[in-house]
């Protein structure tokens, strides 16, 4: 049945490859069961050559990052009695606006606040702009007086929480562990799918970071850097369908909105997002900017990963992923239930 799942799950993915609309595409289908499957089409590279893509290639799962790493990594600590989700960051980070402690919005941000996305830091900050030393652009991020605004989807809001993670575990979030080999923080061992010709660093991206402020902060951040085999996605996926990665109070933070239509970390199924309509009410997701994605439907015990190289070579495109996607999670979930 998984079989079929996947092949009728990547027919819309496999049209939009043929017509060229995207280099390559890759989908995985995972069952709580253990049981998946894969289908792969296209290129892993169009520029400067060609180079095919194959099932070992490592695609950067830019904002994926925010939830197959740093929620969980903070979910597991809050598990542990090492934090308080709604104490303020500045329990991990007491140099947070440092020279403002009775004043500064910031202080009173809790790590709850960064995790459900209910601060008013803005979506995203060209922090590459500000230098190229990691150490320097860190203290800017934690010294700067942020413009205010409504509470929005927020980089910074995982920034910060990263840098949270390595104050409190002593060490750098690549030393912290993420449960299969087919995940690693850049760079990847092996093959790894292009991205942008990068007008800044001028060249086409391979295997280094593709979010410029993840690369001027050091390649690692709570927000970004972490790439993934297919294998290594659904590895995760289904340990979240199982329950074997996290304790249940993990799970059910991640699962049950609290801003919204937000989790900690994921956002649940709702009008014209990324999975579909198909999928049950308490399907939880999360894509990455490159054109990644994942999706987990603990309702059906099914999940499905769909990765691209949508930004290859350039990010300018026709936005075609922002219809694929869901067009990939209604086929995925029509074949399952028609199985």
């Amino acid at each position: 049945m998984i079989e079929q799942v996947a092949d009728l799950g990547f027919a819309p993915a496999a049209e939009m490859v043929a017509a060229g609309r995207i280099p390559g595409a890759t989908l995985g289908v995972v069952a709580r069961d253990g049981a998946r499957a894969v289908r792969w089409a296209g290129l892993a590279r169009r520029e400067p050559s060609p180079e095919p893509l194959t099932r070992a290639h490592w695609f950067d799962l830019a904002s994926v990052s925010k939830v197959l790493a740093t929620t969980r990594h903070v979910l597991r600590l809050a598990d542990a009695g090492r934090i308080d989700l709604d104490r303020p960051l500045t329990d991990a980070i007491p140099d947070l606006r440092q020279y403002d402690v009775a004043g500064a919005a910031e202080r009173r941000i809790t790590f709850r606040d960064c995790l459900v996305h209910r601060t008013f830091l803005p979506a995203v900050e060209p922090i590459y702009t500000y230098g190229d030393d990691p150490a320097r652009l860190r203290a800017f991020v934690l010294q700067r007086q942020w413009r205010h605004g409504p509470p929005v989807y927020s980089d910074i809001n995982f920034i910060l929480l990263g840098i949270a993670l390595e104050r409190l575990t002593g060490a750098g979030l690549d030393q912290l562990p993420l449960g299969s080999d087919g995940l690693g923080w850049s760079p990847p061992p092996g093959p790894a799918v292009a991205t942008e010709r990068c007008t800044w660093r001028g060249r086409v991206i391979q295997g280094e970071v593709h979010d410029e402020n993840c690369f001027a902060l050091g390649g690692r951040t709570g927000h970004a850097g972490l790439f993934g085999t297919v294998d290594g996605v659904l590895d995760a996926a289904l340990s979240l369908l199982d329950g074997s990665g996290d304790s249940p109070a993990a799970l059910a933070a991640m699962r049950t909105p609290v801003n919204g239509v937000r989790t900690h970390g994921w956002e649940v199924r709702h009008p014209d997002w990324s999975g579909g309509q198909a999928c049950s009410a308490g399907t939880i997701g999360h894509t990455g900017f490159t054109g990644t994605g994942l999706w987990v439907d603990h309702a059906r015990g099914l999940a499905w990963t769909l990765l691209t190289n949508r930004v290859h070579p350039t990010r300018h495109g026709d936005g075609v992923i922002f219809t694929l996607r869901p067009a990939v999670g209604e086929a995925v979930v029509g074949a399952w239930d028609a199985g």
